[in-house]
């Protein structure tokens, strides 16, 4: 399938192809950078992908207010074109991820908090919220979802404008696409039936210092990441994903103005030994319109 973007401002974007689909059981995934579906449940994703459930990947922006991380990517040609760069780094973590299709609800990057660029006209943050949610809830009507991965509704370890902006519209969208008097024009309604908040646990995170300590290695998670308030009790859903841990791994390091490859952060601990440390992505059930039992190792419980 071949997906043609229009942005709300008018013209296009290139389409995405990126494989056929059968009808089935579908996860959308809501994200609001390119690298954000890397960092933040690609093994998920590749998990049911290879279970044969659909997957989407809706990206609100294109990254272009991004810092390079990357000391090697520091390259003028690179800062010229950092939207291109980005898109192409995109199209690359899909495929290794195996998303089959990506829509781009094409806004431009709001940069971080109070920057100038929050007030861009193109910005994701400063788009009517009636715009913003109606594209996504076109997206859900087109592709039909039952499970939609967002952003949490408690971001104050990174309050970036555009993550605040997916869980809006996220929620928003969640409700409204299978009312048939919201934007008529959208498409045939849809119902979701669960909807799901991705986050990293404290357990996540103690265990990997945990490790580095017992390897005798010096850990990137110094004190202050542990003064951090934690979600743990809010989790629900624990997903195993210990088999496609490379895939988190190759889709991060797809991301090369973003990620550095030297991170210790990132690729601190020995691959063998990193993908047994706490091999599960976390989730919290905001909502659900099917009967399940938590706690659940699986997004897709009550619906097989």
């Amino acid at each position: 399938m071949r997906l043609a973007v229009v942005p709300p401002w008018g013209g296009s974007l290139p389409a995405m192809s990126l494989g056929s689909t059968e009808d089935g059981l579908c996860l959308m995934t809501v994200h609001a950078h390119p690298d954000d579906e890397a960092s933040k449940g690609a093994t998920t994703v590749a998990r049911y992908h290879a279970e044969g459930i659909r997957s989407v990947l809706v990206c609100a922006t294109g990254g272009e207010e991004g810092d390079i991380h990357n000391p090697a990517m520091e390259r003028p040609e690179v800062r010229a074109n950092l939207a291109e760069v980005r898109a192409a780094e995109l199209a690359a973590s899909v495929a290794i991820i195996g998303y089959d299709e990506v829509e781009m609800l094409g806004y431009r990057d709001s940069g971080m908090p109070e920057s100038p660029s929050n007030e861009h006209p193109r910005a994701f943050w400063a788009a009517p919220m009636h715009e913003s949610v109606g594209a996504l809830v076109a997206s859900i009507r087109r592709h039909r979802p039952q499970v939609i991965v967002t952003y949490n509704d408690d971001q104050t370890g990174y309050p970036h404008p555009d993550h605040l902006r997916v869980h809006d519209i996220s929620v928003a969208a969640f409700d409204l696409a299978g009312d048939a008097n919201a934007y008529v024009d959208a498409g045939d309604p849809w119902t979701p039936s669960k909807l799901y908040y991705v986050v990293w646990s404290r357990a996540r995170l103690q265990a990997t210092h945990n490790m580095f300590v017992q390897m005798g290695l010096e850990s990137p998670f110094t004190e202050e990441w542990f003064e951090r308030p934690d979600q743990d009790d809010r989790i629900t859903t624990s997903v195993p994903i210990e088999p496609w841990w490379e895939v988190r791994r190759d889709s991060l390091l797809a991301h090369a103005t973003q990620i550095d490859p030297t991170s210790p952060f990132w690729f601190g601990l020995p691959d063998d030994v990193a993908r047994t440390v706490h091999p599960f992505d976390d989730y919290i059930l905001a909502q659900s319109r099917v009967h399940t039992t938590v706690p659940e190792d699986d997004l897709f419980s009550g619906l097989r």
